[in-house]
């Protein structure tokens, strides 16, 4: 059984993948790093020993600790503390953070005082006190778990949308088979591939997935792989180190730590660029990831969920994604109708997005006429749920009265859209016909992103927020 301290030390080392602290201890002198292991071991800690400035460097390379006790004082030079010192500073240029409590037995004040100007945690002089040794050393692996903790709420809070359970509206006999996949498999630890056009509810899906498993307790975090330029992929998902790039001026978490112990959300998973593809497979087969500029290995424990509307069986046959890893992706496949083929849920859905908004920009409106409902009803909804989301606010933002009517809704030039172009563009607004035209390339696409884009003349980052914009 994991008591709470223990489970606080997983979560806020991440990837050390230790229940009891482990500390790196460096001393020249055997004797010593015996001693060291008899007292400290017994206390509820586990220790790993190092003989020289280079041994505790290699194995900071591919080792995670939760503090290091140092000697200042090496076979090298064994009086002024200099070999220590340099090694300090290594140390805290590798990860800035790492408590390290220095000692030697040549204690002065001036090698204190530089050991913390490097920064040393605390200072301790051979022989040392017991209780002393023990309390420092408790009181800066605290110290250290408290601060990784606080990052990791910060990140979370910072990326992270609201938890609130969210509402599957669906009673079409065509969504009936997605819900009962999802009752069936959200308790499991199967990875998921929700595919469905743009605006189908595939993140609502996956939010439910989650609030349904045992990871309910941790967080779901969301990325959307498509916008994420392929320069920043690697830092996004599996963070970075302090100066691993120009820009990389503190370390960063990635998306993976993050969800660690809960669920990664993949969304526009089609779009990874193919040199990024064996990275997130590796992943996804063993469970280890490194943060760029790091050859530290770090253990994630991820349930990944992932959505995309492209046919990634087209995409493997055409060479542009990874058979291995779709394999990997879809060990269950739900497949989400668009809306025109569940108009049954067009009303509930109307009054669900109306009451929302009814709230949230404090209106007097109190239903929909039935001259709407018709018209939603007869509407092709290109966009989707999403679509009629935004046609809802908008609605209730244009409503004078006290039902949302025909008009409100602005269906028209949306129904005509097929042959506005040929009817006149200067009737039409700009935005129109923005409109109109990345509709148009993304059904020539057959709904790929990148190469609509590629059509529009836009970079797929600009072509997301434009189709964010219009509710595509």
């Amino acid at each position: 059984m994991i008591t709470s301290a223990q489970q606080g030390e997983i979560e806020a080392g991440a990837a050390t993948g230790f229940r009891k602290p482990l500390i790196l201890v460096a001393d020249d002198q055997p004797h010593i790093l015996d001693a060291l292991e008899l007292l400290i071991e017994p206390e509820g800690f586990r220790m790993e020993k190092a003989r020289s400035p280079f041994m505790v460097l290699e194995a900071l390379k591919s080792g995670t600790y939760d503090a290091l006790l140092i000697d200042l004082n090496y076979t090298r030079d064994t009086t002024s503390g200099q070999e220590g010192l340099d090694l300090l500073t290594q140390i805290k240029a590798h990860d800035s953070q790492m408590p390290v409590i220095v000692m030697t037995a040549w204690a002065n004040v001036e090698v204190a005082v530089e050991a913390m100007r490097r920064g040393a945690q605390d200072f301790i002089q051979k022989p040392w006190d017991n209780a002393r040794l023990l309390s420092i050393l408790r009181t800066q692996i605290d110290l250290h778990h408290a601060v990784r903790r606080a990052q990791r709420l910060e990140a979370e809070n910072r990326l992270l949308r609201a938890q609130n359970l969210p509402e599957l509206i669906a009673t079409a006999p065509a969504m009936q088979p997605v819900l009962a996949t999802i009752a069936r498999i959200g308790p499991s630890d199967a990875n998921v591939l929700i595919t469905g056009e743009h605006g189908t509810g595939k993140e609502v899906v996956a939010q439910m997935l989650h609030a349904l498993s045992a990871r309910k307790s941790r967080s779901i975090v969301a990325v959307n792989t498509g916008a994420l330029p392929e320069g920043t992929f690697e830092s996004e998902l599996f963070g970075h180190v302090k100066g691993a790039f120009t820009d990389a001026r503190t370390e960063r978490i990635g998306r993976f730590e993050l969800a660690d112990g809960g669920t990664l959300f993949l969304d526009e998973i089609a779009n990874v660029p193919p040199r990024q593809q064996a990275k997130l497979l590796r992943v996804l087969e063993t469970g280890e990831m490194e943060r760029v500029g790091s050859s530290k290995t770090r253990r994630v424990d991820v349930r990944v969920l992932s959505a995309t509307n492209a046919d990634l069986r087209a995409e493997v046959e055409g060479g542009r994604f990874r058979a291995d890893l779709l394999f990997r992706l879809n060990t269950v496949e739900i497949h989400l109708p668009p809306l025109r083929e569940r108009r049954e849920d067009i009303p509930p859905l109307a009054a669900h997005f109306l009451a929302r908004y009814v709230q949230r920009y404090r209106k007097q409106v109190e239903g929909i006429d039935a001259g709407a409902i018709q018209a939603m009803l007869q509407h092709g909804w290109p966009g989707n749920v999403r679509e009629l989301d935004h046609t809802i606010e908008r609605a209730v933002l244009m409503s004078c009265g006290n039902q949302i009517e025909t008009v409100d809704l602005g269906l028209a030039s949306a129904r005509t859209s097929g042959q506005a172009i040929g009817q006149g563009l200067e009737e039409m607004s700009l935005e129109s016909v923005e409109s109109i035209l990345i509709r148009k390339a993304l059904s020539r696409s057959n709904g790929n992103v990148s190469q609509a884009a590629e059509a529009l003349g836009l970079s797929r980052g600009a072509l997301y927020r434009r189709m964010e914009k219009y509710g595509i």
